[in-house]
């Protein structure tokens, strides 16, 4: 069975930290949610290191992107602080969220505007990340005429455009076939490894989590709590069908179920 490591033991894929990087990219303080009264997140303590890969698991409604959403900036925690040292993330939804009346290049070229970059700068910039997400040629394309998978390339390369140290994924492959989403976690993959960004990755596949991360970490259901975390430690490039991936994937599943078990006899109680 592949290894379910401790935290403290150092992942061989880890990129991206150097001595004079910050200690953490997110810093996630007991932090709590509550919506009408009803208590969503409870007590989140966790931190992400520059450079990491981090993929949050749980059942669906267990608080994910809630907690993604906190972290980005579009809501507050009824107590707790977040603190992202290196500024504001760039956020990538399970939908692609382009605007159909501008071109692929034109997204990503609005998002180059938002951060400043000066209008003869954009096209080339617009450009250049479409070629980092292997859209080359593909600025002048509309919405319409691009699959689900190279829409969410130029999902990506528009997160990518806000520059930030910081990328939040909220389930971003969740709606596509599998073929086309394994092919989307090799890119990632390369393009995570390029750019050295901190990833917080949510996910409810646990396979999808494993195959990616470098750490794994486990909420309870409602209402979220971190449960048990993982360091992944199977060397990238990784596949969904390995057996190492495999096997740990079984040893969270298991856990999963168990969190839901509770989670249901809770409810009757």
């Amino acid at each position: 069975m592949a290894p379910a490591l401790t935290t403290e033991t150092p992942d061989p894929a880890f990129a991206g930290h150097t001595d004079d990087a910050p200690e953490t990219a997110v810093r996630i303080d007991r932090v709590h949610k509550t919506y009408s009264g009803r208590s969503i997140l409870e007590d989140i303590t966790l931190n992400v290191r520059p450079g990491e890969f981090l993929c949050l698991l749980g059942a669906s409604g267990c608080g994910k992107s809630t907690l993604l959403n906190l972290v980005a900036g579009l809501d507050r925690p009824t107590a707790g602080t977040i603190e992202v040292p290196g500024g504001r993330p760039a956020l990538m939804f399970q939908d692609h969220a382009l605007f159909p009346w501008l071109t692929a290049g034109r997204n990503i070229e609005l998002a180059l505007r938002l951060r400043g970059v000066p209008r003869g700068e954009r096209r080339a910039e617009a450009e250049r990340l479409l070629d980092l997400v292997r859209l080359g040629g593909a600025h002048g394309k509309r919405v319409h005429e691009l699959s689900g998978g190279m829409r969410q390339r130029v999902a990506l390369a528009r997160a990518l455009a806000q520059d930030s140290r910081v990328l939040l994924m909220d389930e971003p492959f969740a709606a596509l076939d599998a073929i086309t989403r394994d092919v989307l976690h090799h890119e990632l993959t390369r393009i995570w490894s390029e750019t050295r960004l901190s990833v917080l990755f949510v996910t409810h596949n646990v396979r999808e989590a494993v195959r990616l991360g470098q750490r794994v970490v486990l909420l309870s259901s409602r209402p979220g709590r971190v449960v048990r975390e993982w360091t992944v430690g199977i060397p990238q490039p990784r596949r969904i069908e390995d057996a190492a991936v495999a096997d740990l994937s079984v040893e969270i599943t298991e856990e999963l179920r168990g969190e839901i078990r509770r989670h249901g006899r809770q409810d009757r109680g």
